[in-house]
């Protein structure tokens, strides 16, 4: 068992090795914030998480469970329609869908 001095050492730089990590995209973004490709960043990568998000739920859906698929894909729909009828609105659009989805699958 390593000694208690050892143990906080390590604890000490795994968490200067943290914060420095978490902290560094801040302090980089504050002097990027005018950037374009900040501002693209910006409004592309909720779509794509979201789109990656869709993909892997998909996936998982076809496989396990292939007579879910219609159900899926009808709420994937109804996310979009939701999203773009109401101002891109991500949470209302992803509760909407995942809702349905969920009510979908247990009811029928």
């Amino acid at each position: 068992m390593p000694s208690t001095s050892y143990l906080i050492a390590v604890l000490a730089i795994v968490f200067g090795i943290t914060l420095a990590l978490r902290a560094l995209p801040f302090a980089v973004l504050g002097r990027l914030r005018g950037s374009e490709i900040v501002r693209r960043l910006a409004r592309w990568m909720p779509v794509g998480i979201l789109g990656i998000l869709a993909v892997t739920a998909l996936h998982g859906t076809v496989t396990t469970d292939p007579g879910g698929t219609w159900y899926a894909l009808l709420a994937v729909a109804v996310t979009i329609g939701v999203h773009l009828t109401f101002g891109r609105r991500t949470i209302l659009s992803v509760g909407v869908g995942t809702a349905l989805y969920v009510v979908l699958l247990n009811a029928l």
